[in-house]
């Protein structure tokens, strides 16, 4: 049971609302099998994937879903634009190089004059977005910040390369973070080893490779990932994590009511589960619906879930992506999901 509050307990930032959206077209993967040489028992036995959600149309970006998931957030928790002190985007996928995709997303949701900037940390940007906002809350600076992860990875895929046109969708997911004494975000870890590049990155469209003929010409701006050895380190990882997250606040895995991981590879939470002995029916999972959707996978999560949880569950967010970059954090939730 969560602590009484009172007037001298910490103010933390509580998740007070969460929403999501994914685009309507779903590619399944028979649809995939029919473009490249696999099949649905080969994706789902490897990574647990039935289909994904991919955005379709001229000129839409990672900022048209995050818009809608931040649309729905807003009306459902009542709170107005002009409440809102400060739009953070996770996103690996940007509209443009510059300006930041979040000032495009507060554009477009009527949040203006206030501070909106982009986090890129890879798959784990989420967390570090948390982590960021929720100083500002526990400072007393803001009482109203917005968080969404949003990428339409779709964009950097090689649809002739069976190995990672079968793990990613597209997809966007909000929370609103507000002031509480009762509950809200307790513990954070975020870290990175910049020795991983190689093995998960994307080689061209920075100013190290500028893009040009050539560079398409050789599919440069497709994600490159090394399968076994992001598996390996992402497990080593989330669970070290998560762990430490559980030693530092002094849980045990029947503590703990909720993992919240990444979505990579249905395989990778199962692994990540098993290792801190939490049940497998604990640890959230929409991979098989949504695929791997980057920075949106954990509000996603909440979103899907947001009916199972009550208020002062814990929960323990974890995720890993390219770079490598990790992070997780420790919270009890604000609301009664029902």
């Amino acid at each position: 049971m969560a602590k009484k509050a009172t007037e001298k307990s910490p103010i933390r930032a509580a998740i007070t609302g969460v929403h999501g959206y994914v685009p309507p077209d779903v590619l399944t993967n028979a649809d995939l099998a029919r473009m490249v040489d696999t099949s649905d028992e080969w994706i789902v036995a490897r990574t647990g994937i039935k289909e994904r959600h991919i955005l379709k149309g001229r000129g839409l970006g990672s900022s048209h879903m995050a818009a809608e998931a931040v649309r729905g957030l807003l009306h459902k928790t009542g709170a107005a634009p002009r409440e809102v002190d400060l739009l953070i985007c996770a996103t690996a996928t940007p509209d443009l190089v510059f300006p930041a995709t979040a000032t495009l997303v507060g554009d477009m949701t009527d949040i203006r004059g206030v501070g909106c900037f982009d986090v890129q940390a890879a798959c784990s940007g989420f967390i570090h977005a948390l982590a960021v906002a929720a100083q500002f809350i526990e400072t007393g600076k803001y009482r109203k910040i917005v968080v969404v992860g949003a990428d339409k990875t779709s964009s950097l895929i090689d649809y002739t390369d069976r190995a990672t046109c079968v793990l990613f969708g597209d997809g966007a997911g909000a929370v609103l973070l507000e002031p509480s004494r009762t509950h809200g975000i307790i513990d954070t870890l975020i870290r990175a080893d910049g020795a991983g590049m190689p093995y998960l990155h994307l080689k061209a469209g920075g100013s190290r490779l500028p893009s040009t003929a050539e560079t398409v010409a050789k599919g440069l701006h497709y994600v490159h990932q090394d399968g076994a050895k992001v598996f390996k380190f992402a497990v080593a990882r989330m669970t070290e994590v998560t762990r430490e997250l559980m030693r530092r606040n002094r849980l045990t895995g029947d503590m703990v009511d909720w993992l919240v991981p990444h979505q990579a590879n249905l395989r990778i939470i199962e692994a990540t589960a098993k290792r801190i002995k939490l049940p497998a029916e604990r640890a959230m999972v929409t991979i098989h619906k949504y695929g791997n959707t980057t920075t949106a996978t954990i509000p996603l999560c909440l979103w899907d879930y947001e009916k199972k949880l009550k208020a002062g569950d814990r929960l323990i967010l974890v995720a890993f992506g390219g770079g490598f970059a990790w992070g997780g954090a420790y919270l009890t939730w604000a609301y009664d999901g029902r």
